[in-house]
């Protein structure tokens, strides 16, 4: 099966182009290689699948219409695992319009090249941030997402509507994933798991918000990958009903977390723990567009694919550890 993975380059764009190739699929993958964070961390990502002869790459935004077009009549394409996206929420906050033509005008393009190829199966990155300041726990994809705190949980919720939209009029079937903050190797620098990292093994300080009062449902970047890849062969089904104005179109929507919240400075304490070293705090007020808490209900997860994500924090967090050290030369 051939499959376009858009965000090749990116954290969890590249673990499922890894995964798709060494499982024999045909993989082509789309970056634009933007400086959000290091452009050589995503080309060295880049080079782990250059080796693989199933793999195919073609630097392209997906926001230019005409690239996009061209690239679907050109590369016949199964099924589409859309990982691209204009990410950070305190980025955000900032640069509005970079959100804007990634997030939406990017989607809409990756939505019409599905339209227009009769691709299978279109699966997207969607955010736990869709959640905002919902105050039940755990987090469902029953509940209600009318109130975004940020311009990036805005547009994620977006790409949710577009999809279902796509969906309704056209019989794609698309299936959107909540992530819930994803960390392990080849991490994202701007997230917490690596900046914690990298300032506690350089001696300096890092920055806990809100107090210390916030947790988070980290969850390891192979449960993802193999959660993701569970997902998209489970298309959902089209529905049988006659009359078409009460037929359910198919598109669903799935939370990807571990089901299990840890507070932020016991997940500073997994770092010193793999580090060896005791982290230097500076206690800050809650940012803008932050939340206090994300957790995961992953019971549709589970029922559809027999999946829950496993790993343990402490065992994720020493495998990140232990590949910061080698990819940076940081002895141990």
């Amino acid at each position: 099966m051939k499959f376009l993975v858009t965000g090749a380059a990116g954290f969890i764009g590249f673990h499922t182009a890894l995964r798709l190739c060494r499982t024999g699929h045909e993989v082509l993958g789309v970056d634009n290689l933007n400086d959000y964070y290091s452009v050589e961390l995503k080309l060295a990502r880049l080079e782990q699948l250059r080796g693989l002869a199933n793999f195919g790459f073609i630097k392209l935004d997906i926001a230019d219409r005409e690239a996009m077009q061209v690239l679907f009549r050109e590369h016949p394409i199964d099924r589409v695992i859309h990982l691209a996206a204009q990410a950070g929420v305190r980025y955000s906050l900032d640069n509005p319009h970079v959100y804007a033509d990634a997030n939406l005008t990017g989607f809409v393009n990756v939505l019409e090249g599905c339209r227009q190829n009769g691709v299978g199966h279109l699966v997207y990155a969607s955010s736990s941030s869709v959640y905002g300041m919902n105050a039940k726990v755990p987090f469902s994809i029953e509940d209600p997402v009318d109130n975004p705190i940020s311009l990036y949980a805005a547009t994620k919720r977006a790409n949710e509507l577009m999809a279902h939209t796509y969906a309704h009029l056209y019989r794609i079937p698309t299936t959107g994933l909540r992530f819930f903050t994803v960390y392990g190797p080849w991490g994202r620098p701007d997230m917490a798991p690596f900046k914690f990292t990298k300032a506690i093994l350089e001696g300096k300080p890092i920055d806990i918000y809100n107090g210390g009062d916030m947790s988070r449902d980290f969850t390891y970047i192979d449960d993802v990958v193999e959660g993701l890849l569970r997902i998209q062969d489970c298309p959902p089904p089209y529905s049988d009903e006659s009359d078409q104005t009460r037929q359910a179109p198919p598109a669903r929507l799935f939370n990807i977390g571990r089901g299990s919240p840890v507070k932020l400075l016991d997940f500073v304490g997994c770092i010193e723990a793999a580090t060896g070293v005791k982290a230097i705090k500076q206690m800050k007020p809650m940012q803008p567009g932050d939340v206090p808490q994300t957790w995961a209900d992953v019971s549709a997860l589970a029922k559809r694919t027999g999946f829950c994500p496993a790993t343990p924090l402490n065992e994720g967090v020493a495998r990140f550890v232990d590949w910061y050290r080698s990819f940076y030369g940081v002895r141990p």
